[in-house]
């Protein structure tokens, strides 16, 4: 081989590496960017069940055996099914409460902190889901993330 082709064999693997590199600072920035919104959106959930539980006194066991489940990088769903189970049976058994300014603007909180968590999910996946990126494990060991729903905010996502 000549010269040539030697410097633009390296040129060509110095390439892919520098691409590698920043896509897995990318993909850093965008885990460190879904950890925050999941915090964001644990808060807001626990918040609008401190709510609750301070609205409609006959909730407020349930209300804080809600707050006591966390949300993982792991296990969105848990939380989830529980806050749509509770949220429902606030609007079923406690109509006047679940009409109250409080908790709509917990509501309105947890809302904008779904959106921002899904967003934040479709970024990081819209990377990780790359063929080049799988062959090369640039996600490391970090789990993808999960889309999260709540049954109260369909359109959410």
């Amino acid at each position: 081989m000549t010269t040539a082709l030697w410097v633009a064999l390296a040129a060509a693997v110095a390439l892919v590496l520098l691409w590698a590199y920043l896509t897995a600072q990318r993909l850093d920035r965008l885990h460190i960017r879904v950890d925050r919104s999941r915090d964001a959106l644990q808060a807001a959930l626990d918040r609008r069940c401190a709510v609750i539980a301070a609205t409609v006194p006959e909730f407020a066991a349930r209300a804080r055996a809600a707050e006591a489940v966390r949300l993982t990088p792991r296990d969105v769903t848990t939380r989830c099914g529980i806050e749509d189970a509770l949220r429902g049976d606030v609007d079923k058994h406690a109509p006047a409460a679940a009409t109250s300014r409080d908790l709509a603007d917990a509501d309105t909180r947890v809302m904008l902190a779904l959106r921002f968590y899904n967003d934040a999910v479709s970024d990081t996946r819209a990377v990780r889901l790359r063929a080049p990126v799988r062959v090369l494990r640039l996600g490391g060991t970090a789990a993808l993330p999960e889309y999260v729903s709540l049954k109260a905010f369909p359109t959410a996502m």
